[in-house]
Parts: structure tokens; sequence; C-alpha cells
């Protein structure tokens, strides 16, 4: 009989490291994200290098030696053209460099087609001046280069994050009781670095009687949800049947208001099928992604850069302003010159909005009155304020401290949020993105107060738009036209 569940001392037994290390990372953390973007660093480094060390060999050795351009070339472009095919390949996953011994064959047959293509191509470019090269010095070194920062990167951090100090990407494990069991913790950590913040048990009527139901699964869901939040995690890992298509999709469905990637885990079924064949452990639980961030960390990169260089920037020239709005409200009317309100962000995590105060109240409870046209509440200031925008202005600091970005879904008061969730399809999918000050659903005529229900899910189906188009042009985009709505006058 073949067992599919693994000991919980799975990481102990396949990892015997030494305590020199364990202690190689002992001054920082640094996340598994971080540490394979180092390795692409660290690979192409010891990769380019090789043309000139294999200069120098050949130089003392009194062989024939090339140019120092021709052999540097070749070195750094079969680097390169390595680092590129190994990622298409996925042989920059996490799995794979934490155990590389079974992917040998495949990072030696990629190797040799970066090694034969470029080749090729050197021998178009120079001709017959390549096989004055030291070609086979340097394809050997750069071998010899690459096993051996795979074995030590691989040995380094199993250390790290044995002891800590290279921080696994939390998740929070769902999943059916029987699935669970062959799933162990240290499993989760030791081959995908992935830190189990927390498991949830869904008790269905499979394995916990007809008294449980479809309200009992949600209300776990809901609970995951809820706790990836308060935790931090950053990522969801399903471990169901995979034959059983309705909870499957009831997960998908409810997890779906979340933003966090959701990676579906293979079932014992196929970790059966999968033993049978000879596979190896770490391919064996190699996660389906069913949802991905929103944006790639090259998107949300560039968005973040956006948002400093502009709000900076944007506080710098207004400062003038900042003081004159300032002084003009304490002298119009009482109380505070900026208006603080709670508000939704990314994932749903509350933070505290800055406006300049436009009204003579300062609602942020359970009941908040949305702004009207001609609105009694208005300020004498807070009028001019309100159609010339610039009572968005403090938001420059939201933007700022990263809890809002320049552009994205509008964030609404909590009491609103609560309300609209309720009424509105897919309302909470806002959250999968920052929110901003302006957005694609402001600058298609949807800014302001929304009266009806039916208003408000014109605006999400807009704001929906806009998180699967998202991209840098379409920043720049709708933050000239908001400039022109600005200009038209149509706040209040």
């Amino acid at each position: 009989m073949i067992k599919t569940r693994l000991p919980e001392n799975y990481a102990d037994s396949s990892n015997n490291t030494s305590k020199a290390e364990a202690s190689f990372f002992s001054t920082a953390t640094i996340s598994c994200q971080s540490a394979k973007g180092l390795l692409v660093v660290i690979d192409f480094i010891l990769m380019a290098s090789s043309g000139l060390l294999a200069y120098a060999a050949s130089d003392f050795v009194s062989f024939l030696t090339p140019p120092v351009p021709d052999v540097a070339l070749f070195a750094a472009l079969n680097g390169g053209f390595f680092i590129y095919s190994a990622a298409m390949r996925r042989l920059y996953r996490l799995p794979v460099l934490l155990h590389p011994m079974p992917h040998l064959g495949r990072l030696l047959s990629t190797f040799a087609a970066a090694t034969v293509g470029i080749t090729g191509c050197e021998f178009l470019l120079l001709g017959s001046r390549i096989f004055a090269m030291p070609w086979a010095v340097i394809v050997v070194l750069q071998l010899a280069f690459l096993l051996l920062s795979r074995s030590l990167f691989a040995r380094i951090a199993r250390a790290g994050l044995t002891n800590g100090t290279v921080a696994g990407r939390c998740a929070v494990t769902i999943g059916e009781p029987a699935e669970l069991l062959g799933i162990s913790a240290p499993f989760l950590l030791q081959s995908f670095g992935r830190k189990e913040v927390s498991r949830i048990v869904l008790a269905t009527r499979r394995n916990a009687g007809m008294g449980v139901g479809l309200s009992d699964v949600l209300a776990e869901l809901d609970r995951a949800i809820a706790l990836a939040k308060d935790l931090n995690a950053e990522e969801f890992l399903i471990a169901v049947r995979w034959g059983n298509e309705d909870l499957l999709e009831t997960v998908r469905a409810r997890l779906r208001v979340s933003p966090l990637p959701i990676g579906l885990l293979p079932d014992r079924s196929m970790r059966s099928l999968l033993f049978q064949r000879g596979g190896f452990a770490d391919t064996l639980f190699a996660p389906v992604t069913i949802q991905r961030w929103a944006l790639t960390p090259m998107e949300r990169f560039a968005k973040r850069a956006l948002d400093i260089v502009v709000s900076t920037l944007a506080i710098a020239f207004f400062a003038p302003a900042f003081l004159l709005v300032a002084l003009a409200i304490k002298i119009d009317s009482k109380g505070p010159v900026i208006f603080k309100q709670r508000r939704s962000g990314l994932n749903a995590k509350e933070f505290v909005i800055y406006k300049f105060r436009s009204m003579t109240v300062l609602e942020d409870g359970t009941v908040v009155k949305q702004a009207r046209r001609d609105d009694l509440r208005v300020t004498r200031v807070g009028k001019f304020l309100r159609r010339s925008s610039l009572d968005e202005l403090p938001q420059l600091f939201n933007v700022l401290s990263g809890d809002m970005s320049l552009v994205g879904p509008r964030p609404h008061a909590l009491a609103h949020d609560k309300e609209y969730k309720a009424h509105v399809a897919d309302y909470a999918c806002r959250h999968h993105v920052k929110p901003g000050i302006t957005g694609w659903a402001q600058v298609n005529g949807l800014r302001g107060e929304t009266a009806s229900f039916s208003k408000m899910a014109e605006r999400v189906k807009l704001d929906l738009w806009y998180i699967s188009n998202c991209s840098f042009g379409l920043d720049l985009t709708i933050l000239l036209r908001t400039c022109l709505e600005v200009l038209r006058d149509r706040a209040y």
C-alpha cells in the first residue's frame, strides 16, 4: 500500500543542516521572493565573470588569447539567455531551488540548449574568431558555478527557513480533514517556503454527518478570510478532493472577495497516482493557481513608484495652498482643519483617510450621510474646496504612506461599504487593489453621490474593469482625464 501522508518531522528528517548553515542569515531576515531574486543576480554575475576567468587562464598558459570583448560578450549572453530560459521553464520556483537534485536533468538540458543557441549566434557574428575563444573553459566554469550556487542556495535557504531568518510566505490552509492529514506545516515550509499561519477545517457532510450544511462551510470560509487579513497572510492554500466540484466552486466563489492568491493542492488520489509513477514529493504538491494577484510584482512596483514620485512632487508644489486652505477653514467655521474618516483599503483593511474639512459635521459612525448638491452641511469655504477638489489634497499623504494610490477605486465610508456589500454583486472585489484619489469610474461620469444601488453597481462595474485592465499607461491616462474633470466643475 502506498502512503500519501507525509510525516510531521519530514522537514527535520530531509534537511539535516548544520548550525553554521542555520546561522548564516542570523543577522537579517529576507523573504523567499527576495532570496530567489538574489539567486538570479548571483547566477548572472558568476556566469558573466566566467569569461574573464577563462581569459585569464588562457593567457596564463600562453594560449592564443582572443579580444576581451568577445569573451565577455559570449559569457554574458550565455548566462543571460540561460537565466531567461530557466525562468520560462520554472526552474527558479522555490520548490525546485530548495530541492535541486530531482530537477538536475532539466537544469542541464536548459543550460545545454542555451549554450548551443548562443554559440550559433556568436558564430554568425564572429565567424572563425569564435574558435580562438576558450569556449570550452567558459562553459565548464559556468556549469560549475551554476551547480555550486544551486547547491549552496538549497542548503542555506532550508536552514534559513528552519531558523526563521528566511521568511516563508504566510498562508492560510483550508481543506477537508482527510485531505489536510496528508499535508503538514513543516512540509509546506521546507518544500515551498509557505509558512502556515492558520488552518481552517471544512466540516462537510461526508466527514461530519448530515447535520453540517452550506452555511457552516461559508461561515468557516468567512473566518478564513478574516484570519488572513488579521494575520497578514499572503495566500490561501486549498486542500479538498478534486472530485468535489460543488465544494471547490463554493470555496473559490467565497474567497473571491479577497485579493490574495489561491492555490489548489493535489488531493490524496492524485498524490497516490504520482507516487506510483515515481514522482518526487515537491512536484506532487505544486499548487494549481486558481486566483492571482490583480497586479504582477512589476506592475505593483511601477504603480508604487508613480505614487511616490507624483505625491512627493505634488505635496511640495501645493505646500503654499495647504497653508492658505487651512487658514481659510479656521477663519470660516469652528472645527478641525483636517477631516478624518475610516475607510477600507487593500484587502478591506481599515485606514484613516485625510481631507480638508468642508462640512459642519464629522461623521464616522454606523450612519454616514453622503454629500449632495446644495447640501446645507457644506461650509462657505467648503463649497469652493469641493468644487475645485482642493479638499482631496491631504490624501496625497495617504498615497505617500501607502494606504492609497493615485488611481484606484474610490474608498467609501465603512458604513457605506457594509450596506453596498449586501446589495451590489462583487462590491467587495473593489478591494483587490489599493483605493485611489481618482479612478476609472470618476473620469467616466460617476463622481460624487451614489443615490441608488443601481448607480453604485455601475461604479463597481467600472472599478472592476479598471482592476482587470490596470496598467502604468492607463493610470497616466486617468490622471490626465481627472485634471479635465476638475476643470469642468462637476463636483459638489
